[in-house]
């Protein structure tokens, strides 16, 4: 049985497996916020607004899909990896089709969330804003990290 991944362009139709990905990943690493949406809110969330503004992408082994990312102009809106498939490549090589698309990004991390600050920080994303979470859903203090394509 091959451990391929194989990395394409995600339909409509995948919005539902999409849409799993995202709180099984936010969930693990953020488990004090974990649940603030329903799976119908979520599914609305990626087949709706993401779906329609974004380019999304996905990672998948075999018939799961393990990883996401969801990106539009100069902006990452979504990057999720689920717990069990990472650290094995998976959310470098999502982030790495959105740099070669555009010469520079941005996106908020939650400060607490010590494990995607690491990740997008040792990728060349640098911190530019810290907020105390009141102008986001959550209420959560959060970073805005940018990334520019240097030459």
């Amino acid at each position: 049985m091959s451990d391929e991944l194989t990395c394409r362009q995600l339909a409509l139709k995948d919005m539902a497996d999409a849409s799993i990905v995202f709180p099984n990943a936010f969930d693990a690493r953020l488990p004090w916020l974990a649940g603030g949406h329903s799976p119908e809110e979520d599914l609305d969330f990626w087949s709706g607004y993401l779906f329609a503004n974004c380019v999304i992408r996905g990672v998948a082994r075999q018939a799961e899909l393990i990883g996401v990312i969801a990106f539009r102009e100069n902006w990452i809106e979504q990057l999720y990896v689920l717990p069990h498939a990472q650290g094995q490549g998976t959310g470098s090589g999502l982030l790495d089709v959105a740099k070669a698309r555009h010469s520079q990004l941005e996106l908020w991390v939650f400060q607490k969330n010590d494990g995607a600050r690491r990740f997008y920080e040792s990728r060349g994303f640098c911190a530019a804003r810290e907020t105390d979470g009141a102008d986001n859903e959550e209420r959560e203090p959060d970073i805005l990290y940018y990334w520019r394509r240097v030459g």
